[in-house]
């Protein structure tokens, strides 16, 4: 019976040392935005046993104190608000880059959220990514004022992309694939895809 309470007490002990932690070293707090497994969202509360984590569906979650000691966690507002936004656009070859550029600073430096002048803080900057297969793949980067409203200005910059896109004619292609027809013996087609045509033009 000592030997069954005993491991059973042996996780309410590991959560309680946990939880003194957390409240003297403090490495998360009431409000912060952090990511711990697959759970998401804003601290709640801190408790001897337990945290309380409300996600943004409202739902809330109880997390042993153990799992945010032991494994990763990433805390969105551990020293500062601010946070960075990635925002990725491809554009149809034959764009001009230059132009494309152009569009994405204008946007990041319209929005009243994004850090255009810091003396620690790199301003907007695109980066031209790569060569993709249907497309010329650039990203967005900026720091914004509060990270907790990521997802609202990634949203207002894809609504004010979309529409300046769509002025300066400049396509956003959606993948595609070639078929390519060969004729057999008995005069029927034969349908190959690009991955078994070595002839295909890429």
């Amino acid at each position: 019976l000592s030997v069954g309470i005993g491991f059973g007490l042996q996780n309410i002990v590991n959560n309680f040392i946990s939880g003194v932690i957390l409240l003297f070293e403090r490495p998360i707090k009431t409000g912060d935005w952090i990511v711990v497994g697959g759970t998401e969202g804003y601290v709640k509360k801190i408790s001897i046993r337990s945290t309380q984590i409300q996600t943004f569906d409202r739902a809330d979650v109880m997390v042993p104190n153990s799992e945010l000691i032991s494994s990763q966690v990433t805390n969105w507002m551990f020293r500062d608000s601010i946070g960075r936004v990635i925002l990725p656009i491809g554009v149809a070859y034959g764009s001009d880059p230059e132009k494309v550029k152009e569009i994405l600073l204008d946007i990041a430096y319209q929005h009243p959220a994004v850090i255009t002048q810091s003396p620690i803080l790199s301003k907007p900057w695109v980066f031209f990514k790569q060569f993709g297969d249907s497309s010329l793949d650039f990203e967005l980067r900026c720091f914004i004022k509060v990270v907790d409203e990521r997802l609202r200005v990634i949203g207002d910059m894809n609504f004010a992309l979309e529409k300046a896109l769509r002025e300066a004619n400049i396509v956003i292609p959606f993948p595609q694939r070639d078929l390519h027809l060969i004729t057999n013996n008995d005069n029927k087609d034969v349908i190959l895809p690009d991955s078994l045509n070595p002839t295909a033009n890429k």
